[in-house]
């Protein structure tokens, strides 16, 4: 009986096993297993920010065509804060820690705020350099929307800012900084 019970136990097992191949194991493509390739607009390799501007898409979908665009255009904009915020506080951590100021996390910080603020006023700035609109077949408008900022604009308002700012002032270097900014830029390339 115990026999009998462990040779069913061993069948079954086997067979759960040759039974549960996938569908990619057994040769399926993606199309054939039911995806679908769906082209973006206003995205790809020529929407990517690079050493001399900063870029971003946004797509928005709404009833409205006028909605679906401020959608896109929200959705663009908080993406390329997000990108230039983020390059901002690399640039200036790098700049703070490669000079002599005596409180770094003082200057640091001032650094990191007068960046929120220069992107905030910049983002107002912001080129639209594609925009293509869609209707789905639920009747809803699908806006896509890229924008691109320049970065010698943003790094030249980012110095006026810092010029007048009286904690960093005296030992600010603006050629420092403008090296730094221009390698962290040219990261964004790779």
């Amino acid at each position: 009986m115990k026999t009998s019970n462990l040779y069913l136990v061993m069948f079954l097992s086997t067979l759960m096993i040759f039974s549960c191949k996938s569908k990619e194991e057994v040769g399926l493509s993606p199309k054939d297993q039911g995806e679908v390739l769906i082209e973006q607009y206003c995205s790809g390799s020529e929407f990517f920010s690079d050493k001399k501007t900063f870029r971003s898409s946004g797509i928005g979908e709404s009833l409205d065509q006028m909605t679906a665009k401020k959608k896109a255009r929200s959705n663009a904009q908080s993406e390329l804060a997000k990108t230039i915020s983020s390059t901002m506080k690399i640039v200036g951590d790098n700049y703070v820690n490669s000079t002599e100021f005596n409180n770094k996390e003082e200057v640091t910080e001032t650094f990191n705020e007068m960046a929120r603020t220069v992107v905030n006023q910049e983002l107002s700035g912001a080129i639209k350099i594609c925009e293509k609109f869609t209707k789905t077949s639920e009747g809803k408008f699908k806006a896509y929307l890229a924008l691109e900022l320049s970065a010698d604009k943003l790094a030249m308002k980012y110095n006026e800012r810092l010029s007048k700012d009286e904690k960093i002032k005296a030992d600010y270097n603006y050629q420092k900084f403008k090296d730094i900014f221009e390698a962290e830029m040219a990261n964004l390339n790779n």
